[in-house]
């Protein structure tokens, strides 16, 4: 659903012509069936770890309430789908909605296990979605894409570093490499790093303003969202606690949907 809202409020930010009903759902079924197809290929792969985890422990396959053949198929026919409603929108949404699952499917979910590389790798197809939103509402691929593109790509990182801390101890136990320090374990760097990322979200999430796309009033916001996303990484850094990484994990959901909100009510 995360996917779906932030490819909806990416179109109607990068809106120039008259609202599309038609091009609209389009873009909302074919991602919420693409998406859908990523996460059943994702845990067709790590069918063997999913059950030694608390938070995948429950799934279809782990469980065996369904099989792996059924699962194949299933994300088959829901990927066709899928990136059948994002062709009818324009070559481009069917393209980047492709790239998105392979990304994912084929090279996020088996790097997990190999290097911490697999978040920055994550990271691409997780913010490609406000790209797809973007060029189904302009046609091409434009600068305003790969800005919103950049807003999700730097806030993926401390979001996703805060989920990997919590989950440190599940994550770890099945070989997954999530973190950025060294040997993917628990330090300051995590934080500090985290904090990093949330200063350049809080540069690119200005660039609509000054690309005249929106007004002052959703700069405004993004910058105070941008300096308290900060804020808990910088908390995270200095305490290293797990308490620390629920405030940023948290502080992750509220962040993005008030900024694309935000960018949406004040466009120009």
């Amino acid at each position: 659903m995360l996917v779906v809202f932030s490819a909806a409020m990416a179109y109607l930010v990068a809106l120039q012509d008259d609202f599309s009903w038609t091009i609209f759902i389009a873009l909302c079924f074919g991602g919420f069936l693409v998406t859908g197809a990523s996460n059943t290929l994702n845990q067709v792969l790590e069918r063997d770890t999913d059950p030694l985890m608390k938070r995948t422990a429950n799934r279809p396959l782990a469980v065996g309430r369904m099989s792996v053949s059924s699962a194949i198929m299933i994300a088959g026919f829901t990927s066709m789908i899928g990136i059948t409603f994002l062709a009818y929108i324009n070559p481009w949404t069917a393209v980047l909605g492709t790239l998105s699952l392979i990304l994912y499917s084929f090279l996020y979910t088996p790097m997990k296990r190999i290097s911490p590389v697999a978040v920055f790798i994550g990271a691409i197809p997780g913010a490609l979605p406000t790209m797809i939103g973007c060029v189904a509402a302009q046609g091409e691929l434009t600068a305003l894409a790969i800005v919103l593109f950049g807003i999700q790509f730097m806030w993926q990182f401390p979001h996703f570093w805060a989920i990997a801390w919590v989950g440190h101890e599940d994550y770890t136990n099945v070989g997954f490499r999530l973190l950025p320090s060294k040997d993917g374990e628990k330090d300051y760097s995590v934080g500090l790093q985290s904090f990093y990322f949330a200063l350049m979200l809080i540069a690119v999430s200005l660039m609509p303003y000054l690309m005249g796309v929106t007004g002052i009033i959703s700069a405004i916001i993004v910058a105070i969202l941008g300096v308290i996303y900060a804020g808990y990484s910088w908390n995270l850094y200095k305490k290293c606690t797990k308490e620390a990484a629920l405030k940023l994990m948290f502080s992750s959901f509220v962040y993005l949907p008030i900024a694309l909100i935000a960018l949406v009510i004040d466009k120009v």
